[in-house]
């Protein structure tokens, strides 16, 4: 017996059945657009039964004047859905959701790919395979601006321009996180900021970028820049601590969706997600390598009692910020300890942590029992032969399958762009170029 439950007819299919009528004030070009789309056989009920006719809602209208798209497509980065109009007619709406391609297909997997890059040369590239691309000032300005090598003949002067341009490059389908400059400025001076922003992304790219600030109010700036500041990570009071979650917390409710960035630690996680952010991030790189070196000299610590051991151990984690300088001043066994404590809590010694995704593991527990169904994890920060695998590796884990549609795998476009090849691409090249000289 042939099963009709995952039977799918297109729009177009069920009009000429007569199926269902079109809206009086459906245009020919809406239709075009529409008329293609798949219906679940679920659906095709509920439209015969329910539905008096088909359009569209004014938002479609909206996301299709936004961005000019062909003729008859459905511009990327956006999930068609049926919704009922007042007048009991069935409307088709686009919200924006980066795991779609053109005309309300799906992406080829449900992870998602991120660049981290303001370059437009580089990212030109990358263009089809990525749904966001990440600017914090140093890639904008460091990286690429005031880089003469990047930006070459200094051809871009400016952010704007350059988000100009990588907007031409990447259409409408892909998200751009891009971070205020001084996260520490006024709330107008930032909310003319963030408007400058929205008007070159559009409402629907623009995804803005907090960064947590941790111990750092407003007048410690200089003193951090110039290597006299003197409070440790944990030293933050309740108002600065929360500072990044709070300016997270009233762009959501102005409307817009953040991306709230430096979670390195698991307990970071539950609590940024209180601010709702649309991405959370999770860093991989500094941790993993931090937690390495440590678990080396621990245990050669234990095994020699070599002091000099000792002294490297609170040489890396004061080069780290992981203590304070009165901490890094006093107790050298006081350092031991806190070293021991922090593999101990990053799991290094087993499983959960012995490739350095512990925290990411973590995260991906706490968005899974959240009440934040949009969110999605970042996972951003990778570097050397052994990050991308590991991670790719942990996404397959069965525990995660239900999550991998809410990760972003971000790195610069040229880390990425090494895991694409294998030593077997140039044994088999070389095979076939000798067959065909």
């Amino acid at each position: 017996m042939v099963s009709v439950k995952n039977m799918k007819v297109t729009l177009d299919a069920l009009h000429a059945a007569g199926k269902i009528q079109l809206q009086a004030g459906l245009n020919e070009d809406n239709w075009k657009r529409i008329r293609q789309l798949d219906v679940s056989a679920d659906d095709v009920a509920l439209l015969a039964q329910s539905a008096t006719a088909l359009g569209v809602t004014p938002e479609f209208d909206k996301v299709i004047h936004t961005f000019q798209v062909s003729e008859g497509v459905i511009p990327a980065g956006f999930r068609p859905v049926f919704c009922f109009g007042a007048d009991g007619s069935a409307q088709i709406d686009l919200k924006r959701d980066i795991s779609y391609g053109e005309n309300g297909v799906k992406r080829p997997t449900r992870v998602l790919y991120s660049a981290d890059s303001a370059n437009p040369y580089e990212v030109a590239p990358v263009k089809n395979f990525i749904a966001n691309l990440t600017c914090n000032p140093a890639i904008i300005y460091d990286s690429f601006i005031n880089n003469p090598k990047a930006n070459v003949g200094g051809k871009f002067k400016d952010r704007y321009e350059v988000m100009e341009e990588l907007c031409k490059i990447l259409g409408p389908g892909t998200d751009i996180s891009v971070e205020v400059d001084n996260p520490f400025a006024s709330e107008s001076e930032l909310m003319e900021e963030i408007a400058r922003f929205e008007e070159i992304l559009t409402p629907y790219r623009l995804v803005v970028k907090v960064p947590h600030t941790g111990p750092i109010a407003k007048a410690d700036a200089p003193s951090l820049i110039d290597g006299s500041f003197q409070k440790g990570f944990e030293d933050g009071t309740v108002e600065t601590n929360f500072y990044g979650h709070n300016l997270a917390y009233r762009l959501w409710e102005k409307g817009y969706r953040t991306n709230f960035t430096l979670m390195f630690e698991p307990h970071q996680i539950a609590l940024a997600l209180q601010a709702k952010p649309y991405f959370i991030n999770t860093f991989i790189k500094q941790r993993f390598n931090v937690t390495m070196s440590l678990r080396k000299m621990l245990s050669d610590y234990a095994e020699s009692g070599n002091i000099t051991i000792a002294e490297k151990i609170r040489e890396l984690m004061a080069s780290q910020d992981m203590l304070s300088p009165a901490e890094a001043a006093g107790s050298l066994a006081k350092v031991v300890d806190k070293a021991k404590w922090t593999l101990t809590y990053r799991n290094a010694e087993n499983e959960e942590g012995a490739d350095g995704l512990d925290a990411t593991r973590h995260a991906l527990r706490v968005l899974r029992n959240s009440n934040l169904p949009d969110s999605r994890l970042i996972i951003c920060s990778m570097g050397g032969e052994l990050m991308y695998p590991y991670i790719d590796k942990m996404l397959m884990e069965p525990e995660f399958e239900d999550m991998i549609h809410r990760v972003v795998i971000t790195s610069p476009p040229s880390y990425l762009s090494r895991f694409t090849s294998a030593s077997g691409v140039l044994t088999y090249q070389r095979t076939f170029l000798n067959a065909v000289k």
